[in-house]
């Protein structure tokens, strides 16, 4: 069975659904601790001839909290206005904007729930139908740290086959999988361009972009552009 395990971000990039479109079960990662900085509440979208930071407002956000003892702060509707105005003049926005104002409408104050919710309904739109767990309702140990917490998760779900994101390369080490009888892989996104409002291809931006410039049949095909190293 092939596993992938990844911290719930916000609108992450198009490797993140191909991750999870290329196993057989994802488990989202909420029982870690807030990396302040990173993607978890925030992402890039293509603001006609650069790329802009979006950030959802949090409460209470500190590395010494883990993902799920995160709130949601005020400021998500003028988050949404800004994708709205950036986006209004892409060909899909008619099409896709009603599953960004869904997410956003959610009455969720948990910002572990808040961006899971906003994955699945991304993934269900995108017609991935990967099986799904959180990983704070497992039964691993948590008192494990690094890649010897994400083999237990592993030994508990019965996976053969642990796919992580190319950035993983310096966290989890093959040998060690092959020990416990496992096969470690990592997932390298294909660059694809496709059209956006400037000539120049910005890539790696939020699957809100990608959404945004591509209907569905585009964008299941740009999730099979990926390689396993």
């Amino acid at each position: 069975m092939r596993l992938a395990i990844m911290q719930p971000y916000l609108f992450p990039y198009l490797g993140y659904f191909q991750l999870i479109n290329a196993v057989d079960a994802f488990v989202a990662y909420d029982d870690v601790n807030y990396i302040k900085g990173g993607w978890i509440n925030r992402n890039f979208i293509c603001a006609k001839d650069h790329k802009q930071l979006i950030t959802l407002p949090t409460q209470g956000a500190s590395p010494n909290k883990l993902i799920n003892q995160v709130l949601v702060g005020n400021g998500s509707r003028k988050l949404l206005q800004t994708i709205r105005q950036t986006y209004s003049k892409a060909p899909e926005f008619l099409t896709v904007f009603p599953l960004i104002e869904d997410i956003f409408h959610q009455e969720e104050e948990n910002l572990a729930r808040f961006v899971d919710y906003q994955l699945r309904q991304i993934c269900e739109y995108l017609g991935i139908n990967t099986t799904w767990y959180i990983s704070s309702e497992l039964k691993y140990d948590k008192a494990l740290s690094g890649q010897e917490r994400v083999l237990a998760i592993c030994d508990e779900m019965g996976a053969t086959h642990y796919i992580n994101a190319e950035g993983g390369q310096t966290l989890y080490d093959k040998g060690v999988f092959s020990s416990r009888d496992k096969q470690l892989s990592f997932l390298r996104t294909k660059t694809t361009p496709y059209p956006q409002f400037s000539n120049t291809f910005t890539s790696h931006l939020s699957i809100i972009d990608v959404m945004m410039f591509n209907d569905k049949a585009q964008c299941m095909k740009l999730l099979q552009g990926y390689e396993l190293v």
